[in-house]
């Protein structure tokens, strides 16, 4: 009776043990997942951030415009923008809206 508690133990120990091993690889594959996708958004992110803070910047749009776009690049009015909205079948034009950013230094 005593042999066939022990090997009874001894199998539940094996197979709990079976268990754990399988989810644990299943999770450590997941956080790979994971870590793989979350590098490749922080690529994404950094090439952004260039392309916003470097490319974008207002000295830089000004040192292109008088390097390759010298007198083709005027200057409009804001206000004179309009929005072409369609509705349906119907066409109407509208003011641009804008909206005013108040930054404090």
């Amino acid at each position: 009776m005593k042999k066939i508690v022990v090997i009874t133990f001894i199998f539940l120990l094996i197979f709990s043990t079976a268990i754990i091993k399988n989810s644990t690889k299943k999770i450590e594959d997941e956080i790979f997942t994971v870590k793989e996708n979350l590098r490749v958004f922080e690529n994404e992110l950094g090439n952004t951030r260039l392309e916003f803070e470097y490319l974008s910047s207002t000295e830089k749009l000004l040192e292109y415009q008088s390097k390759y776009f010298e007198k083709d690049l005027i200057q409009k009015n804001i206000n004179s923008i309009k929005t072409l909205i369609k509705k349906s079948d119907d066409l109407f034009i509208s003011d641009l809206n804008t909206f005013e950013i108040n930054e404090k230094k």
